[in-house]
Formats: C-alpha cells, structure tokens, sequence
C-alpha cells in the first residue's frame, strides 16, 4: 500500500536537491496567496460597484492586451538579462501595485477607471515576471528532478489559488476590500526575500541577435514543434471557452446568495481540486506518453465545467465537478510544463516560457470576456454549461489535427546537452558565460 501511495504522490525530490528552489518555493507560496486575495477583492469590488458581469469581463479584457504585448518583451528580456534581477524588479511593481488598490479601495467613491488601470498595470509587470521565474527552475534542479519541480510548482500555485481565494473572501467579509489588497501588497516581501537568496542567474549560450531575431526565434521554435503548439491550443481551448470565474460575483449575490464568504468559497473550490490533482501527480515525471494526459486533462475539465453548469440550483453540489475540473486542470499543467521545459533548450527557455505564460493568462482573461459577454445576455448556467461542452469538442479536434502530442513519447530532457546542465547547475553552479 505504501508502495502505491508513493506511487502517485507529488515527488519532493526538488525541494529536498536544491535550497535555491526550496526558498524560491516558500517565498512565491506566501506572496501567491496574497495575489489569490486580490484575485477574490478585484472582480468583487468591479461587481460590487457596477452590477454587471460584463464589467468583471471587461476586467480580464483590457488586462490580456498588455500581458500580451509585454510577454513579447519578456521572452528575450529573460533570455539577456540576470533573471534573479528581472524578479527583483518585478516583485517591487507588483507590491506597488497592490499598494495602489488599497489607497483607492479606501476613498469614498473608489474610481472604476483607477481600478481598471491598476490592473492593467499589474498584468504588465506580471508577463515580465512568469518567464524569468520559470527559466530560472531548470538551472536550479538536476534534469531527474525536473518533473518534481514542475510538480511542486503547480501544486504551489494550486496550493494558493485554494486557500488565498477562502482567506480572501473571510478577509473582505471581516476587514473589508483595502485589508485584502493591504495583505497582498505585505505578502511580496516574502517573495523578495527568496530572489535574493538565489545565485546569479544569467542565461547559458547567450546569441548575439537582435530583438527581433531573438523574438522571431521564439516562435519559430514553438511552431516547429507540434507537439507544444498542441498543448498551447489545448490550454487555450479550457480557458478561452468555459472558464467560469468572471460569472462568479454574479452567482455568489444572485444565484447561490451566499456573499463574499461564499465567493470565496467558489474561487477556492477549483483550486483545492488543484491541489488534490497536483498531490497525486508522481505518476506524471514516468508517463511514457505525457500528451496524453494533456488530453484527458483537458477533456475532463471541460466535464466537470458543464457539469458544475447544471447543478447551480445547489451551491454545494455544484462545487463537486467544479472540484474534478480542478483536479483535472493541475494533472495537465504539470504535463504540459514538463513536455514544454524538456523539449526547451535553455538559450531559449525565457522566451518559450514568456508564449507559455502569454497563453496561460491570457487564455483565462478571454475566458472572463466571452463569459461577461454572453453572462449579459444568457443566464449564467446556460453560459457554464455551453463552455463546458465547447471546451470538449475543442479537445477532440485539436487532438485529431494534431495527432503528434497523442503519440509523444516523454524523455528524460531534450538533450545530452541539457542534461549536462541541468546537472551542472543545481545550486546555482553555472558553466555558461559569467
């Protein structure tokens, strides 16, 4: 029975190898939470203020456009420059940020454009910080313990994404909007504390091109493999089409009627499937046949949205395939992490990790617009439900199009070369230019 727990139980490997990744680990722990606080604090007070769930669509709307266009920088910003400097940088704007909420969130007459423009701000520094933090994780961990990175990271960010949006809505309910951005803004020492801790972290084979070469070689990368071009689509396919967060407000004061404390609850219910799913991920670093589980993955949460869909007339019985398409969700993370920093080699892993993050988030702030949209003018359930169900079909035929992720077979790194440095580097050892 052991024997099977530890079968399938998240492999600690990583935090156990490398103290650079255990203290990069507990610094975004604690700052994550406090984001997932403003997460619940954001849309709410939007809502709150205007009535509509297009306005909380809009909010995901004109946060995708600089995420976007800054992600197009990042990539190569990772790529030259120290990264441990790059989240620096970015930990400091990001606690400024949260800071601003909170003035505003304390005047008599918050400003929705204030509001919208803060956030906008932040999705910016945000597309910045992804690519670099993540680049940062296979100079840090040998190649055999990558997978377990790759794991230990998802469930972290799952890990927040359940208890940040429960401490959230208590906080809102007990201490108001301002202590929930306060709480945010104070969580990002945490994470400031873990950078300066890492070794310098330059990137190995630096090429001498220009921006636009540099950029060029990202995409061109990632549209000469089919296989991570399908797990992109795959992840834009959940998100894009039935992610359900933006018409959470809405169900929390109108359909369920249980207020910020029970928002909090349905913001955190995803995540804690998350959890569960990352908890029992060991199975991923073996997989023989990794894009399969991307597939799954994919198929099950859009399941488990339509399903949560049509069972709103019961809050928690609602939560149940709201908690599967979760659980659902972590599993294929962590597999389309993994493929994506095996198949990656490092001279070019800051600007596949800032596509990656440009499609993780912007996929879900499209997600907010089309359900704010159609929430307008649909009854929130018919909207869940007919994302869910799109969300499969989506599945089935980015599977049948591009049969190459079905068939992939998972290796241990992409090459002997980057084998050499992922072990070469565990600690913060470098072998690359100084």
């Amino acid at each position: 029975m052991l024997s099977v727990v530890r079968g399938i139980a998240i492999d600690p490997l990583a935090l156990n190898e490398s103290p650079q990744f255990r203290a990069l680990f507990l610094g975004q722990l604690v700052s994550t939470v406090g984001q997932q606080i403003t997460m619940v604090a954001l849309p709410f007070q939007v809502y709150i203020l205007t009535r509509s769930s297009l306005a909380v669509g809009l909010l995901g709307a004109l946060q995708v456009v600089p995420y976007v266009l800054a992600s197009l920088g990042a990539g190569p910003l990772s790529d030259r420059f120290d990264r441990r400097r790059v989240l620096f940088v970015t930990q400091l704007l990001l606690a400024a940020n949260s800071a601003a909420l909170m003035l505003e969130a304390v005047q008599p007459h918050p400003s929705i454009a204030v509001i919208y423009a803060v956030a906008i701000a932040a999705s910016g520094v945000s597309a910045v910080d992804q690519p670099a933090r993540t680049a940062i994780i296979p100079n840090i961990v040998s190649a055999t313990a990558l997978p377990s990175a790759m794991s230990l990271n998802s469930s972290l960010k799952q890990l927040s994404r359940a208890a940040g949006p429960a401490v959230g809505g208590l906080v809102i309910q007990w201490l108001g909007i301002p202590a929930a951005y306060g709480i945010d803004a104070a969580t990002f020492g945490a994470a400031i504390w873990a950078v300066a801790l890492l070794s310098q972290q330059r990137p190995l084979d630096r090429q001498p091109e220009s921006f636009v070469s540099h950029l060029a070689a990202g995409f061109s990368f990632l549209l000469g493999r089919p296989i991570l071009l399908a797990s992109f689509l795959l992840d834009l396919d959940a998100m894009v089409l039935s992610l359900p967060r933006a018409l959470f407000p809405a169900l929390a004061v109108t359909v369920f009627r249980v207020g910020p404390m029970g928002l909090g609850i349905l913001y955190a219910t995803p995540g804690l499937g998350a959890v569960t799913g990352a908890a029992l991920s060991g199975f991923v670093g073996r997989m023989r046949k990794p894009g399969r589980a991307v597939l799954f993955a994919v198929s099950v949460w859009g399941i488990g949205i339509a399903g949560f869909g049509l069972l709103t007339r019961s809050l928690w019985l609602a939560l149940i395939p709201l908690f599967i398409a979760g659980s659902a969700d972590a599993i294929g993370a962590i597999s389309r992490s993994t493929i994506l920093q095996t198949l990656t080699p490092d001279r070019l892993r800051g600007r596949l990790s800032a596509l990656n993050s440009m499609v993780v988030t912007s996929g879900p702030y499209l997600g907010d617009l089309r359900a704010g949209v159609l929430g307008s003018v649909l009854p929130a359930e018919w909207t869940i439900t007919l994302g869910g169900l799109l969300t499969v079909l989506g599945c089935a035929l980015i599977g049948l199009r591009l049969p190459e992720l079905w068939a992939y077979k998972g290796v241990s790194f992409a090459s002997s070369e980057a084998s050499v440095l992922g072990r070469s580097q565990v600690n913060g050892t470098t072998t690359g230019d100084p």
